[in-house]
């Protein structure tokens, strides 16, 4: 698990003022960071770099990262984001 200083700044991070991505990033962050590898963590905070409209077109809208690793980071995301029944 992050440390709560670092964990705190990311939840900061993760509030985009859209509702759709912030619950799918809190869900991300907080279901699966701490267990995350140290590259899919940074892959994640480089996600977080991103523009709000390029990251909603990522998780939401149909869009694909280049990079292979964001590739699988966009689509467990969205999975994570599912409801689960």
């Amino acid at each position: 698990m992050a440390e709560p200083a670092r964990q705190a700044r990311l939840r900061w991070r993760c509030r985009r003022g859209m509702r759709e991505l912030d619950l799918m990033l809190l869900s991300w962050l907080e279901r699966r960071y701490g267990e995350a590898s140290p590259s899919e963590q940074q892959a994640f905070e480089r996600l977080l770099d991103l523009e709000d409209d390029r990251l909603f077109s990522l998780l939401l809208g149909g869009a694909e990262p280049d990079d292979a690793l964001k590739r699988r980071l966009c689509h467990e995301i969205r999975d994570f984001a599912r409801p689960r029944r």
